[in-house]
């Protein structure tokens, strides 16, 4: 390591960040260098970032802006760096994020080691039970909203190093390519799609929001998962005082409550039989709302629970017309298996941690396409026989299989 770099940066960090990554894979930049590409040279291009990082001459490239669609129709903007940014990206935010961990509330979910999304439903649910409201946020735009300066001093409460704040704003303020290929300056937001910017988001709700309401309203326990968060209170009048402050509170940080969307929701159940307008509320892909289930004495009873939410399930629907499987005759039986579990052990890992029967629909969907295919690519109405037998003597060559009921799906 020479003594005559300004900053001391780890080589070793370097490569730690280009393994990590090389892991995630993703899209290239606007410079339209892939990861396989960067691989060729990679000693070199370590060498290069470290040195310019070190040095203090390294300045980020302009964020390539691409659009993905989201549940509701619209579009949604991403931000890629380069690889040679989100290394650098990484080289920080190895040296950050263990400090940050250290002063991060219980109740954020989002982003942060050894916690999860099913972590924070399975909060979201218990305090259902104790709660009889909640309020449902939503931010209006908030990565591309986020004020720079607001950030850079959250930023400098727990940062001391020089160049890690240079790099901070450098990302922060790095233009923007448009689809179109027009250059556009950045006054605010941090552009999700950056290794950094999830990391920077959470320091800024952290301030923003977290802290303000264990210091306001201690009494009101809540789930954030980045800017998707659900709070709970006693009654309708407490929520209505609490969402009016934390809506004084957003403007006051220069962000924005989406009141058209945000809502306050009673957790209705059998001890809870009054009326309200909203009686359900999505929350990271799971709806929650009054559902049937047995009670210990075997009687049905109404709880307020999460399952598979209408958004998942009809990404999910989109998703098997896009495969086409019904006029995928070229592939076998095994070939289809190999192409569907890994979607499928996915949901079912996820949204069958609760209310599993919601799943069921799915699997029929499923099971209904792989009939298709098997008539189309055999042409004969016997073949049903052979999927059948398949199914009850094979039942782990899908995985829905095994969650399937042992009934003839198939004739």
């Amino acid at each position: 390591m020479s003594g005559t770099k300004p900053y001391c940066i780890e080589k070793q960090v370097v490569y730690e960040a280009y393994l990590m990554v090389k892991r995630n894979k993703g899209s290239y930049g606007v410079d339209e260098i892939s990861i396989q590409e960067f691989d060729k040279d990679w000693q070199n291009n370590l060498y290069r970032i470290w040195n310019r990082m070190s040095s203090g001459s390294y300045f980020p490239m302009a964020v390539k802006r691409v659009e993905i669609p989201k549940g509701d129709g619209k579009m949604r903007p991403l931000g890629i760096p380069t690889v040679s940014d989100r290394i650098a990206q990484t080289v920080v935010k190895m040296y950050i994020e263990p400090r940050l961990e250290k002063i991060f509330s219980k109740s954020s979910y989002g982003y942060r080691p050894n916690r999860s999304a099913l972590d924070a439903v399975r909060k979201a649910k218990d305090n259902c039970f104790k709660y009889s409201f909640v309020v449902d946020i939503d931010i209006k735009g908030f990565f591309d909203n986020i004020d720079h300066d607001l950030l850079m001093k959250a930023v400098s409460k727990h940062v001391s190093e020089k160049w890690i704040l240079l790099y901070i704003e450098r990302w922060l303020k790095a233009p923007v390519q448009k689809p179109n290929g027009e250059i556009e300056a950045n006054t605010k937001g941090t552009p999700q799609g950056g290794v950094i910017s999830p990391l920077l988001a959470n320091l800024f709700l952290h301030y923003v929001m977290d802290v303000w309401l264990e210091k306001n309203h201690p009494g009101v326990p809540f789930e954030r998962y980045a800017d998707d968060a659900v709070l709970h209170c006693w009654s309708e009048s407490h929520a209505k005082k609490v969402l009016a402050e934390l809506d004084e509170r957003f403007r006051a940080c220069k962000l924005e409550l989406n009141l058209d969307k945000t809502k306050l929701v009673y957790c209705k159940n059998k001890q809870r039989k009054g009326s309200y307008k909203e009686v359900s509320f999505s929350f990271l892909g799971y709806d929650f709302k009054p559902r049937a289930c047995r009670g210990k004495s075997g009687t049905k009873e109404i709880w307020f629970l999460p399952a598979i939410g209408k958004k998942a399930k009809k990404r999910f629907t989109q998703k098997l017309r896009n495969l086409n499987i019904s006029r995928n005759t070229l592939r076998s039986i095994e070939d289809l298996a190999k192409l569907l579990n890994p979607i499928m052990r996915g949901i079912i890992n996820y949204f069958g941690a609760y209310y599993r029967s919601e799943l069921s629909n799915l699997y029929s969907q499923l099971n209904l396409k792989l009939k298709k295919w098997a008539l189309r690519k055999y042409k004969k109405r016997s073949i049903m026989r052979w999927l059948r037998h398949l199914y009850l003597t094979q039942r782990d060559l899908f995985v829905h299989w095994k969650y399937c009921k042992p009934t003839y799906f198939f004739g």
